[in-house]
C-alpha cells in the first residue's frame, strides 16, 4: 500500500525534493547539535588543508542525512560522489569508484549496512591506508596488486547502525546519530519550502503540517506538496489551516501523524492485549514488508512511547491503548519479558 507519509528506503533524498534541499548550513534548520560539531571540524580540516575524517550518519530515513553530506562537501569545497551499498555487488565497483576519487574528495555511501562481507575487507585499507589492494587471478598464480588513493573522506549513512560490522563502525571517526524534529524546527523547514514552491504557508498551516510529520523533514516536505494542491484549487493565494487540515485530513494523516497503516500496527498489538507479538506475525498480518515496518512504521512509534520491543515482540504501551480509549489488560504479567 502506498503510504502519503512513507518514505523511502534506501534513498534519504527523493528527488521530488531537489529543489528544496538546504545547500548550506545556514538553509539547513534542526540537529543543532551536530551541525555545530561538523562545522567545527570542517573548518579546522580546512585550516590544516586536511581531508575531513571519515564520517558515519545513523538514524530513520528522512532526517537529512544526504544532504548534510552535500552541506559538508560545498563546505569542504569538494567533489561528492553519491551511490548505495546494494549498487556495490562486486570488488571492481568499489575499485572504479575509488580509483576516480581525487584528493579531498568526498565518498557518500548511503545504506552501508547492506555492503557485503567481501567489498567491506577492500574497503578497510582503503579508509585506513588509503591504499587500494586488488587481487588479480586465482589460486596459485593471484596476485595481489596495490594502488595509492588520494586521502578522500567516506561519509557512510544507515537506518540500522546495529547491523554494521564493529570493523567498518571502528574505520569512522566520527559518529552521529540523527534526531527526530521537533513541530517548531518542522515548521521553519515547511515555511521555508511553501515559500520556494511560490505559495507561502500560514504560520499555523506549517506547524498543523509540521504536527503530522512524524518529525521528519521528508514527509513534511511530501505533506506540503499536497497540501499545495488543495490550496491551488481553492483559489489560495496563502496556505490556510482550515485547508491544511481538510487536506491531511482527506490524504488520512491524523492529528498524531499516523495513516491507515499505523493505525493497523497499534490495532492489532491492541487486540493482541499485552501478549508480544513478533515482526514476520506482525507482518504477515498487515501483509506488509518486515524491512518497511523495522525501518518506516516503527522508529518513530517506539521514539514516542506508542509501542515497545521486549525479547519475544512488539507490545502496545499505555499510551497505545489510552489513543483508542481502552485500559490496559488486568493481567499485568503479559507485558513482562521472559
Amino acid at each position: 500500500m502506498e503510504r502519503i507519509v512513507e518514505i523511502e528506503r534506501f534513498s534519504d533524498e527523493g528527488s521530488y525534493e531537489v529543489s528544496l534541499r538546504p545547500g548550506s548550513w545556514d538553509e539547513y534548520i534542526g540537529q543543532e547539535k551536530i551541525k555545530k560539531n561538523l562545522q567545527v571540524f570542517v573548518e579546522a580540516s580546512k585550516r590544516r588543508n586536511e581531508a575531513l575524517d571519515h564520517i558515519l550518519f545513523f538514524g530513520p530515513p528522512g532526517l537529512g542525512k544526504t544532504t548534510l553530506a552535500n552541506i559538508i562537501a560545498v563546505a569542504m569545497e569538494a567533489n561528492i560522489k553519491t551511490t548505495s551499498a546494494p549498487m556495490i555487488e562486486k570488488a571492481g565497483d568499489l575499485a572504479a569508484l575509488l580509483t576516480n576519487i581525487e584528493e579531498g574528495d568526498i565518498l557518500f555511501i548511503d545504506e552501508i549496512h547492506r555492503m557485503s562481507p567481501a567489498i567491506e575487507e577492500i574497503l578497510y585499507p582503503a579508509m585506513e591506508d588509503f591504499r587500494l589492494d586488488i587481487i588479480i587471478g586465482s589460486g596459485p598464480a593471484a596476485q595481489t596488486v596495490k594502488i595509492d588513493l588520494p586521502r578522500f573522506t567516506l561519509i557512510g549513512a544507515t537506518t540500522r547502525a546495529g547491523m554494521l560490522s564493529n570493523p567498518l563502525r571502528e574505520r569512522f571517526g566520527m559518529h552521529f546519530r540523527m534526531q527526530f524534529y521537533t513541530p517548531q524546527e518542522l515548521g521553519m523547514i515547511v515555511q521555508l519550502a511553501s515559500r520556494k514552491l511560490k505559495k507561502p504557508a500560514m504560520e499555523e498551516s506549517a506547524i498543523e503540517i509540521a504536527k503530522r510529520s512524524r518529525g521528519t523533514p521528508r514527509v513534511a516536505l511530501r505533506l506540503l506538496k499536497r497540501v499545495r494542491d488543495f490550496a491551488e484549487v481553492a483559489n489560495e493565494t496563502k496556505i490556510g489551516l482550515k485547508t491544511t487540515q481538510y487536506a491531511l485530513d482527506e490524504l488520512g494523516v491524523n492529528h498524531l501523524g499516523f495513516d491507515e497503516l499505523d493505525i493497523q500496527l497499534l490495532e492489532l498489538l491492541v487486540g493482541a492485549k499485552g501478549k508480544p507479538m513478533g515482526l514476520s506475525t506482525i507482518g504477515a498480518a498487515l501483509s506488509e514488508d518486515e524491512g518497511t515496518i523495522e525501518d518506516v512504521l516503527e522508529p518513530y512509534l517506539l521514539a514516542n512511547g506508542y509501542i515497545e520491543r521486549t525479547a519475544r515482540g512488539r507490545i502496545a504501551t499505555q499510551k497505545s491503548y489510552e489513543h483508542f480509549r481502552m485500559s490496559l489488560p488486568s493481567d499485568k504479567s503479559l507485558f513482562e519479558e521472559s
